[in-house]
């Protein structure tokens, strides 16, 4: 009976208090949704830089007096060094017919002999391609052999990481403010709510309610206010995609679909956490005073 009651209260409070709970619910959909854009944005910003770490290589150039099986046996040993994920290698014949497929002439035609050299490329782990592991794994590589020349675009890779660490700080920054936004704004309709309620409060307290059966309906009232706003975001965010995005951009909603989907139970689960606690804050400052 008393579970009964407590929904019930949680469920009538949102009818009783209808123009702060519709405020609270507009406003914790705009908030969502700018963070489930926001967040969409973050993991397919994730997704690419690990792409692009993916596709990071160190090339490796032996001397030309490098005997077949020297080179064999080091690759073999570059293969070992941790976060090594595959090393290629390269012959004079296959870095000439590179040099033609990239500039459109022969290379042998032009200078009479093939001078490039015999390389590898070494491509590691998406984990391991930064700046400080990359250098690590290239001086492991060194102690092979000194006479290798071994390069990788080192300002590249700085400048990834260092945007990388900037975005993820201006998206964090970001949408812990519109989490507090989202907290401050259901708290406020809870606590006018509880407001309009004092003496029915009191009440209670004089005949030994517990203060969880007293602050209980509004933190459903909250939960439920936050549910609200969650599913209406996750339903704007997948018209944005799926229709706006879909049909005008299709380039962009590729990259962006994979971490689309991922986002809508996100907002839902958000939203609900987001009006429980603001909910608890506001009940359990209130009782506290009273």
């Amino acid at each position: 009976m008393n579970l009964l009651f407590v929904i019930e209260e949680g469920l009538s409070g949102i009818w009783r208090a209808k123009l702060p709970a519709a405020v609270t619910i507009v406003v914790g959909f705009f908030a969502l949704v700018l963070l489930g854009l926001f967040a969409t944005v973050s993991l397919s910003f994730i997704d690419i830089i690990d792409e692009v770490r993916g596709r990071v290589e160190l090339e490796v150039f032996f001397p030309d007096a490098a005997p077949d099986d020297s080179v064999a046996a080091i690759n073999s040993r570059i293969e070992s060094i941790e976060g090594v994920h595959t090393v290629s290698l390269i012959s004079k014949d296959s870095a000439a017919v590179i040099f033609r497929e990239e500039f459109g002439r022969d290379i042998v035609e032009i200078l009479g002999i093939n001078p490039l050299p015999v390389s590898s490329k070494v491509r590691v782990l998406p984990s391991y391609a930064v700046p400080d592991s990359l250098k690590q794994i290239a001086e492991a590589a060194q102690t092979f052999d000194p006479a290798l020349d071994i390069r990788y675009n080192k300002v590249f890779l700085s400048n990834l990481e260092k945007n990388a660490r900037l975005f993820t700080i201006l998206t964090a920054s970001t949408g812990i403010l519109i989490a507090i936004a989202t907290i401050v704004l259901v708290g406020y309709t809870i606590r006018l709510a509880i407001y309009s309620r004092q003496q029915k409060i009191k009440t209670m307290r004089l005949v030994g309610a517990a203060n969880w059966f007293i602050s209980a309906p509004y933190i459903i009232e909250g939960g439920i206010q936050g549910l609200l706003s969650g599913g209406l975001a996750a339903l704007a965010i997948y018209l944005i995609s799926e229709q706006l995005l879909h049909r005008y951009e299709p380039g962009l909603y590729e990259v962006l679909h994979t971490s689309t989907i991922m986002v809508y139970p996100v907002v839902i689960g958000l939203g609900f956490i987001l009006g429980v606690f603001g909910s608890t804050m506001s009940v359990r400052k209130y009782l506290r005073k009273a």
